[in-house]
């Protein structure tokens, strides 16, 4: 440029001496359907029902995140490609900013174990209009915004739904089966 100016500079340099005070929880939430509709929820030692899921490791993406969490509890296999994430949800607990991906997985192999039966005791497939009580916060908040239908009462987070990027072209392909689009 002719001013002097760089156009599309950026830098990393520090705006402080001080890390930020971690003050957030990131962590994804899957329901695994099986093909006749049943989701898959866990009985946790605290006595709550809870989707797989768990906390996303810096660096790591949410749809490879989901298929770590999927298999470190359950045994069952499926690719990060796999998993559709279909919403962000943001709600607070004691002054920490909970943010939690919902993702849907409908491809899978395996058979679904207590892979941590210190956490977790046993893995049951239910209809989703006849889940077990009491569910997990955020386990009944991912339920809920997936099937905004079902039944469960629960504090309602900020809920964000996930689209698909429009690439600059604006390509209009037709959705996938699962409504999804590949740009």
């Amino acid at each position: 440029m002719t001013d002097g100016t760089t156009r599309g500079t950026v830098t990393g340099r520090p705006r402080n001496s001080r890390p930020p005070e971690a003050r957030a929880a990131f962590g994804v939430g899957v329901i695994v359907l099986a093909p006749q509709g049943h989701v898959l929820i866990g009985r946790h030692r605290a006595g709550t029902w809870e989707l797989p899921g768990g906390k996303i490791d810096p660096g790591e993406s949410v749809p490879t995140a989901a298929a770590r969490e999927l298999h470190e509890e359950t045994g069952l296999h499926a690719e990060p490609h796999a998993v559709r994430v279909f919403a962000m949800l943001h709600d607070d607990v004691q002054g920490v900013h909970r943010i939690t991906m919902a993702a849907v997985v409908t491809a899978y192999t395996g058979t679904p174990y207590a892979a941590e039966p210190d956490i977790v005791s046993d893995w049951q497939w239910h209809d989703p209009t006849g889940l077990p009580g009491p569910l997990f916060t955020p386990s009944a908040q991912i339920l809920a915004a997936w099937r905004p239908d079902l039944d469960i009462e629960v504090s309602p987070p900020y809920s964000f739904g996930i689209a698909a990027p429009v690439s600059h072209h604006d390509r209009r392909e037709s959705p996938d089966t699962d409504g999804s689009r590949r740009i």
